[in-house]
Order: structure tokens, then sequence, then C-alpha cells
């Protein structure tokens, strides 16, 4: 459904190491939909909005080989809203649910196709639910480039410039965020300076119109700083000090109270479920020991500040000559202890 790359990046305002994700919209035609990787939203009234891939003429990538020759054209699935629904205050939204974002830089391409009384189009980001998130959106008839966050549904005040949007034509859209700062262009022109705002620290990624606008959107990229969870941070943090563990993992349940690893010494391992050790320890506060050929394994509960369980973590040890069960799970609680120390509640594990 999308394709995910880990890349080494030159530009400065991104770390060494970033990750890239190309929202390619060809990967959900035909038989495939959006709904494993977007969710539909919408902020005010009316009806939600009509996401589907449809077939659309875009510029290729490759520049024609006279400037005086039409540039050449691609005739590819975008992503269209297509519903009319002329209430003033509708906000269809389609957010992207594979990955939160904090810092970032996203570019899109996007064409304005009809609208009665809107033609816009936008990209909201740090979205946190449909009453809190900011946008970026340029209007047809508006004549204008706006910035503006909604706070528990309302709206602040709108920030950009004039500028005049041709509808029926592809443009490019780029936003970037490094902290609480924002910079955005149009056609790969900077349209004016960074804001600053400090309301959303990081959150979702989605498409964005109002009221009647049938807008398309093109293939996407996003390029960004992975958000560590404190889970993996708490593993990373234990492995720097006792780096001859042979694993390290955490488990919490999901909705069907299933565990689940949340982190590991091997990110590899996340998202796999867990046994009825990991369910124990988390339900009853249960410890469980386990020994394999010169090793020796310890599941345990993992508390919050109140000393409820929250979550269990794995230990997995060589084990020394005449090691017991009491003498193992001394050395993993040493361990959980260390874990147990940087965490509140259950939900600091995922933040």
């Amino acid at each position: 459904m999308r394709t995910l790359v880990f890349c080494l990046l030159l530009a400065l305002v991104f770390p060494a190491t970033a990750a890239e994700i190309k929202i390619n919209f060809g990967d959900f035609s035909g038989d495939h939909g959006l709904t494993n990787d977007f969710r539909s939203a919408l902020a005010g009234g009316g009806r939600p909005g009509d996401w589907q891939i449809v077939m659309d003429d875009v510029p290729s990538a490759f520049a024609p080989i006279s400037s005086n020759a039409p540039p050449a054209m691609n005739h590819i699935p975008v992503l269209a809203q297509l519903d009319a629904d002329p209430t003033d205050e509708r906000f269809p939204m389609l957010i992207y649910d594979k990955e939160t974002f904090k810092d970032f830089r996203l570019k899109t391409q996007f064409k304005i196709v009809d609208g009665m009384l809107e033609q816009m189009a936008g990209i909201v980001f740090r979205y946190q639910n449909e009453s809190n998130f900011y946008v970026v959106r340029v209007s047809a008839l508006g004549h204008n480039l706006r910035f503006y966050k909604v706070v528990n549904g309302v709206r602040g005040n709108l920030v950009g410039p004039p500028l005049n949007v041709s509808t029926g034509v592809w443009h490019s859209l780029a936003i970037q965020c490094e902290g609480n700062r924002v910079t955005c262009w149009l056609d790969d022109n900077l349209v004016m300076p960074s804001l600053q705002d400090d309301t959303f620290a990081s959150g979702d990624i989605g498409f964005w119109t109002k009221s009647d606008s049938v807008t398309h959107f093109g293939d996407t990229q996003i390029t960004y700083t992975p958000v560590v969870p404190m889970a993996q941070l708490l593993i990373q943090n234990v492995l720097q000090q006792e780096p001859r563990l042979l694993g390290l993992r955490i488990y919490t349940l999901d909705k069907n109270g299933i565990p689940h690893i949340i982190a590991s010494k091997d990110p590899a391992e996340v998202g796999k479920a867990g046994t009825a050790s990991e369910q124990g320890a988390i339900n009853k506060g249960a410890i469980y020991f386990g020994r394999g050929k010169g090793t020796v394994a310890v599941t345990m509960p993992l508390e919050d500040r109140n000393g409820d369980p929250v979550a269990a973590i794995r230990v997995q040890m060589d084990a020394f000559f005449g090691e017991t069960q009491d003498s193992a799970v001394l050395r993993a609680r040493m361990i959980m202890q260390m874990m147990q120390a940087q965490i509140m509640t259950g939900q600091d594990l995922s933040q």
C-alpha cells in the first residue's frame, strides 16, 4: 500500500538518518481501497468527503525535449474529493493513518477542478482529531494562501499572502515543520516567512478541502524524523548500560486483551503477538521464568506510579554457572526497575 524507505539525507534540516514515505495513489486503484492506510474525517458540518481514486492527466516528471513543446502528460490514478456539498463550514479531510509526524517536509501535487462557492485545496498536519489541527490551504476564488490552526473546534487567525492560483492545472504545495516552525512553498516558491506556533508538537497528516470544492491530489512525498516511542527509548537506554542482554521486549495489551510487542532490542519484532506469560504478567502481576541452553528468560510486569501493571517486559540473559530462578528474577528485576523509574503512566510508553 505504501513505499517506506529509510535513507541518508544531506539536508541540514533533518538528522543524518531520516525516513521517507512515498504515497503513490496507483497503489490504491483497482481492487485496493483507501481504508487500510487512510481514514475520512470531517470538521464543521455537512456530509463527509467522498474520497476516491480517479484517473487524470498529470505532467510528467521529465522535461520536454524542446522548450516549445507542450509538457508531456501521464494518465495516472490520483486522489479526488468528489462530494460537492455546499455547506459553508464543511471541511472534508482524508487522514494518513500509518505514521505520526513531528518534524517533516511534505510535498504534494494538487489540482482544483470545480466548485461554485469554494475552490480550495490544502494539507492538514499535526492533526490530533477533527477539532484540533493545523492546515495550510490555497483558494482559487479567494486568491490567497492561508495558514491557521483549529483548537477545540475554534479556528484561529488566518495568516498568509494574496496570490493567484489557477484552476484546472496542477500545482505543487510543500510544507515543512521543524519544532514549532512552519514553512510553506507553492510551486517551489517560498510564499511567506516561516511561522512559529507551539500548540501542537506532533500529529497525523492528511488532505483537506472546503465546502463544494472538487479537488484532485497527486502522489505525495514525506521526509521526516521518526518519532521514537518512549517504550523504545527505554529499551535503548537499558541496552546502553547492559549491552550483553540477549533480548529485551516490552508488551502491552491491545483492545482485545492480546499482548503485542511495542518495543524490542530487535525492532523487527515490534507488532508480534505475545503469549499467556505476558498476558498473565499484565493482568495478574505474575512473574514467569524459563530456561534455555545456556540462557534464562524472565517475564514480569512493568508498573505505573500507582503500582498497577501497565505492560510486561521479557528479559533474556546468558545464564551463569549455578544460576537459579531466584537469581535470574533478581537480575531481571534490576532491569525492570531501571525502566519503571522513567514512567508515570501506561500512556507514557507510547508518547
